[in-house]
């Protein structure tokens, strides 16, 4: 195994070894400052992250607010401070070494305020933001005006350039270094274009390369670029360290830091990483955020198949092949729909799945009444988390709305990532994982169920394995 050697980030040199952000309170001040001290980059998330009262208690984010828009100003109020609460944390457990760095998503709600007051209200504490989830336009903007690094993540050398050429230009010395994201194998949220087919992954190595290429065409600082999602054993990535056709590289690990006893998460949630098997992980379009993403198969992930099985196309007035009539809702009021459809949709309401939601693509979805009164609920008590959600139809925009219907074969999103984070059940909660969790199982470190420390995980890493 090659020796890995540190590397300058964020204005100081460390291992080239980063705990990916991860999500709603999933990676947060105590992980993340757990990292720095073993040397490397820990990121904690700055998407709605966790405040402490006085006596080091978790506060419960509680909306008052009556409006969405209310509530909406309510959780970026919770955020700003949370964020500023996980950053003491994690500058606290550092002792001084590492770098500290904060996560956020460009689409979340709020995004630019959040950061902006997390920063303020953090100063000195934060090195570096990393950004993805959109088209993080401003972040460096943000990150220079508070003097901190910015880290876009991108999963092709087309999202950069585009980045660079309408923004990162004017900033180009507090650029820390590029997040390669490889969409088919990370966790979360992934960037997936429409070009690409979700079902023929592409090899990392290639697409870092050209990625690295269009830096250099472009004239952007030799930073270095993070190779994230996929990543286990570094021993599987030798040939990129000390590449010259890669540049300077650092390796970023999101899923292998849930296991460790620094790890938020809870004793259930890691106990279950340990019994996935390989194709456990599904890449879904199910979000609210219209992305692909991927996470466990668990019964929350399953209903969402199902329910979306159950979806048949309908017109209000005879069209084409749209010819049987089917009367649905409390009214009977009539639809129309292929005749195949019919004989499906009269087995569904046979089976219980008597209510017929609408979706924005014109078809109807199938659910039970108990599952309907909990989607409604949830669409009615939206607290704006997304600056667009599709569940819900919010908008952070103009009139508040997307123009859209609300669509009833995603879900709240802010609600199940706060349960799971705060020990909800793993099989009725999204449970982001990367495609490689199957590999706990196999891994001989985490025999016996063994669960390490955040220091024994990066020295382990160290050797390669």
């Amino acid at each position: 195994m090659k020796a890995i050697e540190p590397i300058l980030i964020s204005g100081k040199e460390v291992l080239p070894l980063v705990e990916g952000g991860k999500g709603v309170a999933v990676s947060n001040g105590q992980s993340s400052g757990a990292w720095a001290a073993a040397g490397g980059v820990g990121t904690f998330s700055g998407v709605n992250a966790d405040s402490y009262d006085e006596h080091g208690n978790i506060v419960p984010m509680v909306y008052k607010g009556k409006t969405r828009r209310e509530r909406h100003d309510e959780l970026v109020a919770y955020g700003i401070e949370g964020g500023i609460n996980q950053a003491r944390v994690a500058h606290e457990m550092s002792n001084g070494e590492g770098r500290i760095h904060v996560n956020v998503l460009w689409e979340m709600g709020g995004a630019e305020a959040v950061l902006e007051g997390t920063l303020e209200g953090a100063k000195g504490l934060i090195h570096g933001v990393t950004c993805g989830a959109g088209m993080p336009y401003r972040v460096a903007e943000i990150a220079v005006k508070h003097g901190v690094y910015y880290y876009p993540i991108v999963s092709s050398a087309r999202a950069f350039r585009a980045l660079w050429k309408r923004s990162y230009h004017k900033h180009p010395e507090f650029l820390g270094g590029v997040v390669y994201e490889d969409p088919w194998l990370a966790g979360g949220h992934n960037g997936l274009s429409n070009s690409e087919d979700p079902r023929e992954p592409q090899e990392p190595f290639p697409r870092v390369a050209e990625l690295r290429k269009a830096m250099r065409d472009m004239g952007v600082p030799e930073v270095p670029i993070f190779m994230a999602g996929g990543v286990w054993w570094l021993k599987e990535f030798e040939d990129w360290i000390g590449n010259p056709e890669l540049g300077p590289i650092a390796f970023q690990f999101g899923t292998r830091p849930l296991l460790t006893k620094e790890s938020p998460i809870s004793d259930e949630w890691k106990h279950r990483l340990l019994t996935l098997k390989s194709g456990d992980v599904l890449l879904h379009r199910f979000s609210p955020t219209g992305f692909y993403s991927s996470a466990v198969r668990n019964d929350f992930l399953e209903d969402l198949v199902q329910r979306s099985e159950r979806q048949i196309p309908y017109v209000r007035k005879p069209e084409g092949v749209l010819t049987a009539a089917l009367a649905i809702g409390a009214r009977g009021r009539e639809v129309f729909v292929e005749p195949q459809d019919k004989e499906r949709a009269e087995k569904w309401i046979a089976a219980g799945y008597t209510e017929a939601m609408r979706t924005p693509d014109s078809t109807l979805v199938f659910v039970t009444p108990e599952s309907q009164a909990k989607i409604l609920k949830d669409q009615i008590d939206c607290m704006g988390c997304l600056s667009a959600c599709n569940f819900s139809n919010w908008s952070q925009h103009g009139d508040g709305t997307t123009g859209k219907s609300a669509d009833p074969r995603s879900f709240c999103i802010q609600k199940t990532l706060q349960n799971i984070a705060h020990g909800g059940d793993v099989e009725h909660e999204l449970m982001f994982a990367g495609h490689n969790a199957y590999r706990f199982g196999a891994d001989p470190f985490y025999a016996d169920g063994f669960i390490p420390s955040v220091k024994e995980l990066v020295d382990r890493i160290m050797t390669g394995y």
